[in-house]
């Protein structure tokens, strides 16, 4: 109740004073809640929810002046809603921090973020669609000695739902921008192009006690990177590897962990091309070898797919296979010129993309080690081929058609058994047309053609902006193909969005399929649902 209190007051505050409130200088503030109500549908296995109405909410303040920022954040969870970890009940103040800011080193003392190159041994951050929060609670130290260099420290804990991992994380990074080098302000290298290395360690400690098994208490990774950057060309090269690392996630693999990230791309004048691989083997690295989930975990492996938006797309999102996966990825975008046949008045964008991901040619040793080779293996895992064309018609009406063909190993990336490599075939019709300065309609149309698993797809989608800041929104997704013609069912949603300065307001209705929802190749369950929501976020 204290929660909901300050919430009403801070949202009366911000829509007083037209979505900005008066905070003194150097401060800033937001607040997001999220309330949904359940109503039990055993058509869609809906459960019934004791509460009736779950909500959780996050308020945020921050001051920041020339040499000092501090901050916290406030949580509450009563109690948090279906698909988030049922450990986040309750409510405090699990982030906070203290950081002064001088001008060759700063030095943070409490909860941080933090990321080494891509990730591959170090990246603490929030995504709170996923219930995940890996910050690490103790000290941070950034020295840059001189012009294009600079080192950082860090030691302490991650966060644990509203405690601390058993863990203690060491970490620290060295990176050099050769073509920023500079001494008194006098650059030591004139280059054409920009030209960044780095290095990174990372440390955890856990004392073991398995009565069986030799665990190692300190476990050690590292990783080296290369980024080049000219006027038209970007790569990057990440290295990685840990020693072994034996936990629950990988059933107490002796193997140590290794994983490769590399990229190029190419941008000119209405072309771009995109070229990345990657193979990661046995690198799920936590704070808690007993941890299982999204929970304490150290490193971030990079997804190589497609980021799909379109709903009927994110039926089957891939997930990072962290014990052992070979991938690769390619994407051409052009645009075709004005004034042509194909290209239009407007001109047209077209974008290519293909990705393909593979287990890891391997062999088994004994119970706890494995032989593993640079080979691609036989297990497709995943496979994405998607065409994206926009076009605008008009300067009031474009459309973009989106094509997707996928191969989905859902036994690998759902962890279940007998359904095997699905094969979803899928197209999108989206159009904007603009009414007039203020208002807007959009629609969107789609279609999954899916064999076994639940079968085929369509899915229907209205927005309405009568005004600027106002959108209404209505869609159906119907399971019509489902193989039990009496689990065909309609899952329909509408909702009231108000946009006032920082504020925005969203209302509605949804019967929520289950499924799987990513953000960044991590992924969570998410129940099937039937309720209203609210939702508020608002900065101030």
């Amino acid at each position: 109740m204290r929660f909901a209190a300050i919430a009403a007051l801070m949202l009366f505050a911000a829509l007083h004073y037209g979505g900005v409130a008066q905070l003194p200088s150097g401060w800033r503030a937001d607040l997001q809640v999220d309330a949904q109500s359940y109503t039990p549908d055993s058509a869609i296995n809906a459960p019934a929810v004791r509460e009736k109405v779950l909500a959780q909410g996050f308020f945020n303040v921050l001051y920041s002046s020339e040499r000092l920022r501090l901050g916290f954040r406030y949580e509450a969870y009563f109690n948090p809603l279906l698909g988030i970890d049922p450990r986040y009940e309750g409510n405090g103040f699990p982030y906070r921090f203290v950081q002064y800011v001088g001008d060759r080193f700063d030095v943070t003392i409490g909860n941080s973020y933090e990321q080494f190159g891509s990730g591959m041994i170090l990246r603490t951050y929030e995504e709170r669609s996923l219930g995940f929060d890996n910050s690490i609670d103790g000290v941070r130290l950034k020295v840059r000695p001189i012009d294009g260099v600079q080192l950082t420290a860090l030691f302490g804990k991650q966060r644990a739902f509203f405690g601390l991992g058993p863990g203690i994380v060491r970490a620290a990074d060295l990176n050099i921008e050769l073509h920023q080098l500079a001494w008194d302000g006098e650059p030591l290298f004139e280059l054409p192009f920009a030209l960044e290395v780095g290095g990174s360690v990372v440390s955890k400690f856990q004392p073991a006690a398995d009565p069986i098994l030799r665990l190692p208490e300190n476990v050690f990774a590292y990783a080296t990177r290369l980024s080049l950057t000219t006027e038209r060309w970007n790569l990057y090269v990440e290295w990685a590897y840990k020693i072994n690392d034996p936990q629950q996630t990988n059933n107490n693999s002796f193997n140590p962990g290794n994983g490769l990230y590399l990229s190029t791309s190419y941008s000119g004048e209405g072309f771009g091309l995109l070229l990345a691989a990657k193979r990661i083997d046995n690198m799920d690295f936590r704070s808690d070898r007993g941890a299982i989930g999204n929970v304490l975990n150290i490193n971030f492996l990079p997804p190589l797919t497609k980021v799909h938006t379109y709903r009927l797309f994110t039926l089957y999102p891939y997930a990072t296979q962290p014990y052992g996966e070979f991938g690769v990825q390619g994407e051409l975008t052009f645009t075709l010129p004005r004034g042509t046949w194909l290209g239009g008045p407007y001109g047209t964008t077209v974008t290519l993309n293909y990705a393909r991901v593979h287990d890891i040619d391997s062999s088994r040793i004994d119970q706890f080690t494995y032989r593993s080779t640079w080979k691609p293996g036989r297990v497709l895992f995943y496979q994405d081929f998607n065409v994206e064309i926009q076009r605008s018609w008009s300067r009031l009406f474009k459309t973009t058609f989106t094509m997707v063909a996928l191969a989905y190993n859902k036994d690998v990336i759902e962890v279940k058994t007998g359904y095997g490599t699905l094969y979803p075939l899928a197209f999108v019709l989206e159009a904007q047309y603009k009414l007039s300065a203020r208002s807007a309609l959009r629609t969107e149309l789609s279609h999954m053609h899916v064999r076994g698993d639940m079968g085929s797809w369509a899915f229907a989608l209205l927005e309405y902006t009568p005004i600027s800041n106002v959108y209404l929104t209505v869609f159906d997704e119907w399971n019509y193909g489902n193989p039990d013609p009496a689990k065909r069912y309609h899952y329909p949603a509408v909702s009231v969005t108000y946009v006032l300065g920082g504020t925005r307001i969203t209302a509605g209705y949804a019967r929520q399929r289950a499924g799987i929802l990513c953000v960044g190749g991590v992924c969570r369950v998410v129940p099937a649902s039937n309720g209203f929501s609210l939702n508020i976020a608002s900065t101030f």
